[in-house]
């Protein structure tokens, strides 16, 4: 057994490698516009400069999600709040 899951720290742990693998999950320009800020409940909660790229990212929120998901390797991502 890992000491990760020893510890039970293995889904804050994949919540932090979800904040982590933003920038290169959405890209140098997407990046250079958002800020991810925390996750709770399953929810990453992400500021954004404008409100045009606010609109945009929520239409992509459902692709990003499954990005995420996808390279941290487990359902951790339930949803993204773009504010």
């Amino acid at each position: 057994m890992s000491l990760v899951r020893e510890l039970g720290i293995a889904p804050r742990m994949a919540q932090y490698d979800v904040i982590a693998a933003w920038p290169d999950v959405v890209g140098p320009q997407i990046s250079r516009v958002t800020a991810p800020q925390r996750m709770e409940n399953g929810v990453l909660y992400v500021t954004v400069t404008t409100a045009p790229w606010r609109a945009e990212l929520s239409m992509k929120r459902l692709e990003l999600i499954e990005k995420l998901n996808s390279r941290v390797g487990t359902r951790v991502l339930n949803d993204i709040r773009f504010r």
